[in-house]
């Protein structure tokens, strides 16, 4: 998910450079929205490791 966002960036900021604002704009949003999900999946699935770090050493106790 990363990696899309940062093909949109690119997208973005080549198209901008070109001259197609309304085609850059498309692009910078869906790469905003694409790197808030991935930054959203990174903290959730970190705390579940967390939380699975935990749970294992209650078990082997």
């Amino acid at each position: 998910m990363l990696k899309y966002a940062l093909i949109f960036a690119l997208i973005s900021l080549v198209t901008g450079a070109l001259g197609f604002g309304g085609l850059a704009a498309g692009a910078a949003g869906i790469a905003k929205v694409l790197f808030g999900l991935f930054l959203l999946l990174a903290v959730v699935f970190i705390v579940l490791a967390a939380l699975g770090v935990g749970a294992a050493r209650k078990a082997l106790d």
